[in-house]
């Protein structure tokens, strides 16, 4: 799996991680598949497991499903504060840990930028104590991307996520370079659209030459492009699935495409 240096500290971090929105908010009968997708994710590498209080029981399945596994403290937790005030934001990140099972967490992020001056201050707090190891903030559209920059001109982050990819490339503007010269490393959401980009290339033949980067179906085409950016850290795809996952994870290995190979792969989907 490759690896990323998360330029805070010089941790290496494996490129390709797991969301849990929609797919970790589910009962115990599902337990036993996400076991499964997070074997599988762990087989090939992976660490990072990124959830919120907003994605429903999404945190409570990761405590859950993880603390069954053997593997459950090779992971790199992530998960977010999503409310207003600073009682409320220790609160739900006081349960957080409750429902993640962890005692000391990898990554809190403030969800959406929402109230982020009053909850930054908290999570550097909970960072000195030695019981979070990196701070971050998020969003996901592109007007964002504006304030994402505000922030981390002034602020020190450790992390930021956003959105990206083959056919939203607004990040690279100015947002992706900026990280990389802040020392800020990037979790990137929405990889395939919320599935748009499936749909767009649903019944229409790989390009011959993905074949040269190890690349033969449409996830690893999509996850190869967005983690040839040098600016990328780590990209977040949601799924449940035990056979997506494989696929997607497939992704982090092998070559990377270069500068001329990145816009064809862009061009030929903006074609379709």
């Amino acid at each position: 799996m490759l690896t990323r240096i998360i330029l805070s500290s010089n941790e290496a971090l494996p490129a390709i991680g797991l969301g849990t929105w929609q797919t970790f908010d589910v009962d115990a009968s599902r337990y036993a598949s996400l076991k499964d997708v997070l074997e599988t994710m762990h087989k090939a590498g992976g660490r990072l497991i990124d959830s919120s209080p907003m994605y429903g029981h999404a945190e409570e399945v990761v405590g859950n499903v993880t603390a069954s596994m053997d593997e459950q403290n090779d992971f790199f937790y992530a998960t977010k504060v999503w409310t207003q005030g600073a009682d409320a934001g220790k609160k739900q990140i006081q349960n957080s840990y409750r429902l993640m099972k962890r005692e000391a967490m990898d990554l809190v992020q403030i969800h959406n930028l929402l109230d982020w001056q009053t909850h930054l201050p908290y999570l550097r707090k909970l960072k000195d104590e030695g019981k979070l190891r990196y701070t971050g903030i998020t969003h996901y559209q592109d007007s964002s991307h504006e304030t994402i920059a505000s922030v981390i001109r002034k602020e020190p982050v450790d992390f930021v996520q956003f959105n990206y990819s083959v056919l939203s490339r607004h990040a690279e503007k100015f947002l992706l370079p900026l990280c990389a010269e802040q020392g800020v490393a990037t979790l990137i959401n929405r990889p395939f659209g919320e599935g748009s980009l499936f749909r767009k290339v649903a019944n229409k033949p790989m390009p011959s030459w993905a074949a040269d980067y190890g690349i033969d179906n449409w996830g690893a085409y999509f996850l190869k492009f967005i983690l040839s950016h040098p600016a990328v850290t780590c990209v977040i795809p949601a799924t449940g699935n035990v056979h997506h996952a494989a696929q997607n994870l497939q992704a982090g290995t092998g070559s990377l495409p270069d500068q001329d190979t990145r816009q064809k792969m862009a061009a030929y989907i903006e074609g379709l």
